[in-house]
């Protein structure tokens, strides 16, 4: 049996042309079947209508028909850069903060808006610039989780048509004029030296009432005056001291004062 060249080379075009079809057909399957991770959702557009979300797994699309646009499903973190913000009553502050939020409707977040993330950004400094400024500073010091709660109350119902769900707005930093500090370190310092006069003076009230129950019970038992006076003997006895004083009760003495007095006066 006799091969003719022609035929050689008819039966290599033919294995060209198969192997050109094969590699076709291999790219034409790579760019229809699509791999979604779990964590990710595949936005389908056939002919530019909206066919709908689609995944995870393996996702098949057709060719040169349909593009698909990737959203990402887990938590995202936005940090807000820092505002300046004149609040209520009128103090010139510097606050920045940070948002967490998720889309949970892959369709709305790329059908609604161009791009969700730069949108969500550009209203979470707006609404922290409102809320912030609507309250006075101690109000802002002092109240930081009710704060927190209403901006993400008001950026979650605006970002919800969009598929966003904001989970929590946290306010990082705080930054407060130079004067400012310094007007509040005063006020702290004042507002202790306050309550250290209260103490020492409620002390004071306390150690009076006790002395005054004290001469009472003085009063009707004066045994317990001798009494205190050997204690007093005793404390001071003890103490490694050069000079001692002896409290000596007038009444001891007031004997030889009239004896005396007495005979000026006769």
């Amino acid at each position: 049996m006799t091969i003719d060249i022609s035929d050689i080379g008819s039966i290599i075009s033919g294995l060209g042309t198969i192997a050109v079809a094969g590699f076709f057909l291999l790219i034409v399957l790579s760019t229809a079947i699509k791999i979604v991770p779990e964590y990710r959702r595949l936005v389908l557009f056939r002919l530019g209508r909206l066919v709908g979300s689609r995944g995870p797994g393996i996702v098949f699309t057709v060719p040169f028909i349909d593009r698909s646009v990737t959203v990402d499903l887990r938590i995202l973190t936005l940090d807000v850069p820092v505002q300046e913000v004149i609040t209520k009553d009128n103090v010139a502050i510097k606050v920045n903060a940070v948002v967490y939020f998720r889309v949970l409707e892959p369709a709305k977040s790329v059908v609604e808006v161009e791009n969700y993330v730069i949108a969500t950004s550009q209203l979470a400094q707006t609404t922290l610039r409102s809320v912030v400024g609507s309250v006075e500073l101690d109000e802002v010091l002092s109240s930081r989780e009710k704060i927190n709660q209403e901006l993400q109350k008001i950026i979650d119902e605006r970002t919800d048509p969009w598929g966003i769900k904001v989970s929590a707005v946290e306010v990082k930093e705080l930054e407060l004029p130079e004067g400012m500090k310094r007007a509040m370190a005063r006020q702290a310092e004042a507002e202790r030296e306050r309550r250290a006069k209260i103490i020492a003076a409620e002390g004071e009230l306390q150690a009076a009432t006790t002395l005054s129950e004290a001469a009472k019970q003085m009063e009707v038992s004066p045994i317990t005056l001798q009494l205190r006076y050997l204690q007093t003997i005793r404390e001071i006895s003890g103490e490694r001291n050069t000079t001692t004083f002896f409290p000596i009760p007038v009444d001891l003495i007031q004997p030889f004062i009239d004896k005396i007095t007495g005979k000026e006066t006769k």
